[in-house]
């Protein structure tokens, strides 16, 4: 854990040591100022001697301005390091986050990810920050003291170490139950975002039902878990304080009461007194950040396993070495293709019940319009994203162009595969800025041409920006049928040979689901076309349709044989044209 985040150190390496090295010299400073004082007293004032004063104080004002710049310094450069190793963890998770599969987003929730760019890298740019501060400067300050302090009284310094052993066992403590509550906060920070999530994506839902008492309830409820750990925590950490007092109080009336015999005796000074009272409050204070360290640590090592967790997940599908880098053709082969999203069943092909696609056999040529229908939950996506290896088969093999889709580079498989997704998503930016997702380099003119074949080209001429209207997040400002035709556009500016549209024009009306098909037929005859729909009348002009069934191949025909050949296609296509009512209330038998 430590060695992949101090990888992300990077170019702040020297900032990371400059910080250090100037809190060090601090501590330098902070120790001579003590015994300087110490001198002003026993050599300066208690003589009456002004040259000693003067030269005594002057040697104090010195150290003051050189602590101060020192200071500076060392703060400077640890916001520096700090801020620069956060960024940097940042890019490098949200990098790898990129490289994810499908797969390997599966196992971390949204909201989960969200708290680990944000809330976590905080807690370890804050960590950072004080590691190589603090930690430098607490022990140092420590063993410094004790040093100086025993190089005016041993004896008197065995006061110190006595108050040391018993700190350290009951701040051992008091760590040691705070730990606990910080590991639990996070699971916690999970709920928080995920209920904000939730509720922000999906507002025009909770205020259509008036769930909005409902939704402040689930607010509260995960709001109120994070206060109550942090609550326990830090009712834990605060006896820190209490503790340090009663050690500091109790150092201050043993070193009274003992210096007062050893002056009264001769053996000790006033300055040197003065001397081991500054020590005994660096040495105390030492330790009260010292225990801060610890808190902050245990804070920050809950949200450094859950950050490292995201830097070292491997993506599950990479680029093969040799990889191919040219699509030939859009022709597509499904060879006894069985596939199953739990990686524990992956090699097993037998336990059908685990498989969500079975022995699946298909031959589909470059250019052929495939339809396919099923039931929810019959597979229907998980079959086309085998195509551009959005996941990997359990066990037979997808070919594109006649390879193996496991030997092609996976950039240039997927440019040659354009999916519109059944979640169709638009990003903020102008109509041109999201259009050019599918080609960045594509001209006013090329976008036009894509617009007119998607029909979105009559909706983006009505508005008074045309193709200059700014896209709210998520395409909030316009409808579920532009969107969807926006997402068409963008597909078709890839220039794919393949193109999967995954129930993507179900907010379509017929009319305009009809022209869509037509201009496909005309104007892109050599892509290959796969449509899922839930309505036959989308789908009963593609040269062939997939019949899917619990996964299952049930029927690949024209539209006219599976009526004459395919019970369940031929109970849909009567009960849509009859009754209505779509795959999933065939007949209203089920």
């Amino acid at each position: 854990m430590i060695k992949t985040l101090a990888a992300q150190m990077k170019q702040y390496k020297l900032p990371s040591f400059l910080t250090p090295f100037f809190m060090a010299l601090e501590v330098v400073v902070d120790i001579l100022l003590p015994r300087t004082m110490g001198a002003l007293i026993d050599k300066g004032i208690q003589t009456g001697s002004m040259p000693d004063i003067y030269r005594y104080g002057g040697y104090m004002l010195l150290l003051a301005f050189l602590g101060l710049l020192f200071g500076v310094l060392a703060g400077k450069y640890a916001a520096q390091a700090s801020s620069g190793f956060a960024c940097n963890v940042r890019d490098a998770m949200y990098t790898n986050i990129q490289k994810f599969s499908f797969s390997n987003i599966d196992k971390f929730s949204t909201a989960g990810l969200i708290t680990r760019l944000t809330t976590d890298v905080t807690n370890l740019q804050n960590a950072y920050q004080m590691v190589i501060r603090m930690c430098f400067r607490a022990p140092l300050t420590l063993i410094f003291s004790l040093v100086m302090a025993f190089s005016i009284s041993a004896r008197l310094s065995m006061v110190f170490v006595a108050a040391l052993a018993i700190l350290v066992v009951l701040l051992g403590l008091i760590i040691s139950r705070a730990m606990k509550y910080f590991n639990e906060v996070f699971e916690k920070y999970d709920d928080l975002n995920a209920s904000i999530q939730e509720n922000v994506s999906a507002i025009r839902v909770v205020k259509a039902f008036v769930r909005e008492e409902h939704e402040n309830e689930k607010f509260k409820a995960a709001a109120g878990g994070i206060y109550k750990m942090f609550v326990r925590a830090e009712t834990v950490v605060a006896n820190n304080g209490p503790v340090m007092m009663l050690a500091v109080y109790s150092c201050m009336l043993s070193l009274s009461w003992l210096a007062a015999q050893m002056i009264t005796a001769g053996s000790l000074t006033t300055g040197e007194l003065t001397t081991l009272f500054s020590y005994v409050m660096s040495i105390l204070m030492s330790l009260m950040m010292l225990s801060m360290i610890f808190v902050m640590l245990t804070l920050a090592a809950a949200s450094a396993r859950r950050v490292v967790e995201v830097l070292n997940e491997t993506p599950d599908l990479v680029s093969p070495e040799n990889a191919v880098m040219e699509v030939p053709d859009g022709s597509v082969d499904f060879d006894a293709v069985y596939f199953s999203y739990s990686r524990a069943n992956t090699s097993s092909k037998n336990n059908s019940s685990d498989q969500v696609l079975n022995h699946i056999d298909l031959h589909i040529r470059a250019g052929e319009t495939i339809g396919i229908i099923g039931g929810t939950g019959s597979a229907k996506s998980s079959l086309v994203n085998l195509i551009s290896r959005l996941y990997d088969v359990s066990a037979g093999s997808v070919k594109v162009g006649g390879l193996d889709v496991r030997r092609y580079d996976l950039d240039t498989l997927r440019n040659e595969v354009a999916v519109v997704l059944q979640k169709n998503i638009l990003f903020s930016g102008t109509i041109l800025d999201n259009l050019r997702w599918g080609d960045k380099n594509a001209t006013l003119d090329d976008c036009r041409r894509v617009c007119r074949l998607a029909c979105a080209d009559e909706f983006i001429e009505q508005f008074p920006d045309g193709y200059e209207t700014y896209i709210e997040q998520g395409g909030s400002n316009v409808s579920g049928g532009q969107k969807q035709r926006l997402c068409i556009a963008r597909a078709l500016l890839k220039k794919p040979k393949i193109l999967i549209l995954d129930d993507s024009t179900s907010a379509v009306d017929t009319a305009t689901d009809a022209r869509i098909r037509q201009a496909f037929r005309e104007e892109i005859p050599g892509t290959t076309k796969f449509i899922i729909a839930q309505r036959i009348s989308s789908i009963q002009d593609a040269d062939r349709i997939i019949v899917l069934e619990d996964g299952r191949i049930d029927g690949f025909d024209t539209h006219e044989n599976l009526l004459q050949n395919n019970a369940i296609y031929r109970e849909v296509y009567e009960s849509q044209t009859k009754g209505g009512g779509d795959f999933d209330q065939r007949g209203g038998a089920l």
